[in-house]
Formats: structure tokens, C-alpha cells, sequence
């Protein structure tokens, strides 16, 4: 049979993964404007072996990619590396389908495989550097606990160099036509998508994700194969450099200004301090209305940029609820790499300073002595200061 859906990848191993474009939001939580593959390969040989499968409502896609390179030829092996839904819920139509495969995976995966889909027959349990032959493969599994769920691992096949590595060096965004690095503009598109999924979904994990990738360095790796983004054959160096990069959370010099504000005084007072911190030397800037955007784009970044600007309106004696929100998960990434400023206003009772203030304190941040605090609408002065603010931020980043 001819293959026309699945993809070839080296030494029969094929790509069979698919995407999503229908589901609004990752988690139920992160946008997916450009959707979201869920990544599968299939190994033909003297047994066939499917690493990693897909969410459910992929199945039908998935299932004729599977029969296009095996015809009535059955599947011997599943390898699960990671047990989150979107990787695992289409195993109640495999198992339908091919009903006498043997699943492989680790011990703390098979707790949950049977509290997911009740599946406990026919499980091959594997541990920490383990080795396994499956017909005429070979394949080590590693541990990689908490990047970003405790039975997370990956799998490696020194035949071919090749490390199938779960939700590592994954990103958002669907393969429209090309499925390697080598056939689509990385730094285009899925750079962003990239750095996005590791903040949103790994990176209050960072140092378990660094732990991992410091554990993966001695491989010697010329394919990698993870569960969402392009395949890396070309040069796969670079996914790892930018993991590493994302793990370590480097910084860039750049400053973003997230506001909340109900009336536009606090939008004003925002959009001086973004002056500031352009006539302070400062190009790369982002000035974000916390109202309109996405937690997801916010944690990415505050994740990415050295300046943190955060300004508040007060409401109820208190935060702009969505400002609080957003501390609530600032607090939960762990960012350490980070210059911070605040700045709040009110009407008629004050709040939103003293709270961020609190906020800055109790997580002992790196922020900035200058706090200002405005009544109604900024005047000539005070907005001169708001100026002056932002410049003070840009020779802090820019000195750094």
C-alpha cells in the first residue's frame, strides 16, 4: 500500500500523528489560535510498535495512517512514555482494534493507565535505564518525573539515534505540510508556539525539565521525535539549546507592562511608562492590556523578558481581580530571573499598590524602590514621573 497520509522518517519509522485544529484551548486553559498536533510513530519490522499515541478525537485520522503502513498486519507493542489524555485517550479503539497488544511503560504510568481506562493486562513494566528488545529494536527508557507528570519518561533507540521524547521539546501549533524542522520556518512561527507551550505547561517544572535534559546530554541524538512540533532531524542541537535556554529561564533585554484598568486612567499612566522605557534605550516592548490577553501569552512574557512592569488600577479596596489572578500564577512558574516594577492608582480608596507591594515582599523580588501611586487621572507632573519610572527600568535591564 502506498503511504499518502502517514510520513517516513528513517530506517521504518514512520510519523502517524495528527492535528488539531477544533479545540479552543490546551487544558482546557491555553489558547491554541493555531491549533495543536498530537504526534505518534510507528516502527515496522519483525514486530510493529507504535510510540506514544493520540488524543480521542483524532482516532479516526490516526487509525487509517496506522492500517496505510501495516494493511491486516496486527500491532505488537505500544510504548507509552507519558499518560496525559492527549496522548493516551485513543487507546480504547486501539485496544478494540488490536486487542491482544502488549502496552510498555513504567510503573507509576501503570497506576494510571488503569485508573484512566482500566487497562490492566498484557503491561510490560520497564525502569530507569532499562533496555528492551521488541523484535529486531532495541530501546533504553529514561525517567524524567515531573516534565511535567511523575511517570513522564522517554525512549531511546541507538540503532537509529533516535530519542522519542514525550512532551520534551514539544510545542503548540499544527504541522500544515511539513512535518520536520528542515521543511518549515521554525523561527517564524514555532519559536513562539514553542516558548509559549514550555512557560504554560513545563515551566513550574523548570529545574525537573533541566534536571532531564542534563540526564539526556550524554545520548548521542540525531533524530528526535517528541509528541507535539515538528520532528528534528536536521538539527536537533538547536531545540535542545532552546529547552536548555527556556529551563534555565535566560532572559532577554526587553520589558513588558501588564495593566489593568478599568476606565483608562491606568492604561494612560501604562502607556507613559512604555515611553519611559523606549527614551531610556530600551526597543523591545511589550505593553499588554491584562483585561484582553490571555494568561497564556502573559507568563510567556514575563517567563522571556528581564523587565516586569505591573500596574494596577484598585478595585474594592483591593487588586483588579485579574491582576490577582495573574500574582496567583506568577507565584506558581517559581521566575527568578526578573527586574520588577508596580505601579497603582484609585479613586476614592486605595488598594492596588499596597497589595503589590505585599506581593513583592512576601516572594522577595527584585523590584525596583520607585512604586507610584496615582489618584484619578495622571497630571503633567506625575505623568512625568510615570516617564521617569520607565526610564529608571531601562537602565536597570540595560546595565544588567
Amino acid at each position: 500500500m502506498e503511504n499518502l497520509l502517514s510520513v517516513p522518517i528513517k530506517n521504518d519509522i514512520y510519523y502517524i500523528g495528527t492535528n488539531d485544529r477544533e479545540t479552543p484551548l490546551f487544558e482546557g486553559m491555553w489558547p491554541l489560535p493555531n491549533g495543536v498536533c498530537y504526534n505518534s510513530y510507528l516502527i515496522k519490522g519483525e514486530k510493529n510498535i507504535i510510540i506514544d499515541l493520540v488524543r480521542a478525537n483524532t482516532t479516526t485520522d490516526y487509525v487509517n495512517k496506522i492500517k496505510e503502513i501495516i494493511g491486516d498486519e496486527k500491532i505488537d507493542y505500544i510504548i507509552i512514555n507519558h499518560m496525559e489524555p492527549d496522548h493516551t485517550s485513543s487507546i480504547g479503539s486501539i485496544l478494540e482494534i488490536y486487542p491482544d497488544v502488549k502496552i510498555v511503560t513504567n510503573k507509576k504510568a501503570i497506576a494510571l493507565l488503569d485508573a484512566y481506562y482500566h487497562v490492566e493486562d498484557n503491561i510490560i513494566e520497564v525502569k530507569e535505564g532499562e533496555t528492551l528488545k521488541l523484535g529486531d529494536r532495541e530501546f533504553t527508557f529514561y525517567m524524567t518525573p515531573m516534565v511535567h507528570w511523575p511517570e513522564s519518561m522517554v525512549t531511546y533507540e541507538e540503532k537509529t539515534k533516535t530519542l522519542f521524547s514525550q512532551d520534551i521539546f514539544g510545542g503548540f501549533g499544527t504541522l500544515d505540510g511539513g512535518i520536520f524542522d528542515d521543511e518549515v520556518e521554525y523561527d517564524r512561527f514555532y519559536l513562539e508556539e514553542t516558548t509559549r507551550y514550555f512557560i504554560n505547561i513545563v515551566g513550574k517544572y523548570a529545574g525537573q525539565a533541566l534536571k532531564a535534559l542534563n540526564k539526556l546530554g550524554g545520548l548521542d541524538i540525531e533524530l528526535i521525535c517528541p509528541v507535539h512540533g515538528p520532528v528534528w532531524r536536521d538539527n536537533p542541537e538547536k531545540i535542545i539549546d532552546i529547552y536548555t535556554s527556556l529551563a534555565k529561564q535566560e532572559t532577554i533585554d526587553g520589558c513588558v507592562v501588564i495593566y489593568g484598568s478599568m476606565y483608562g486612567n491606568t492604561k494612560v499612566m501604562a502607556e507613559a511608562v512604555a515611553r519611559g522605557l523606549s527614551e531610556g534605550g530600551l526597543k523591545n516592548i511589550k505593553l499588554r492590556d491584562i483585561s484582553k490577553t490571555s494568561l497564556s501569552y502573559l507568563l510567556s512574557d514575563i517567563w522571556r523578558y528581564r523587565g516586569v512592569i505591573l500596574g494596577s488600577c484598585s478595585y474594592d479596596n483591593n487588586l483588579f481581580p485579574p491582576m490577582e489572578y495573574l500574582l496567583t500564577e506568577i507565584s506558581h512558574q517559581r521566575m527568578k530571573n526578573n527586574i520588577w516594577g508596580i505601579f497603582g492608582s484609585y479613586s476614592w480608596s486605595g488598594g492596588a499598590l499596597k497589595n503589590l507591594k505585599k506581593y513583592m515582599e512576601d516572594g522577595k523580588y527584585n523590584v525596583l524602590d520607585t512604586q507610584l501611586e496615582i489618584k484619578g487621572t495622571a497630571n503633567h507632573d506625575e505623568l512625568e514621573s510615570l516617564i521617569d519610572f520607565g526610564r529608571e527600568m531601562a537602565n536597570e535591564i540595560l546595565n544588567k
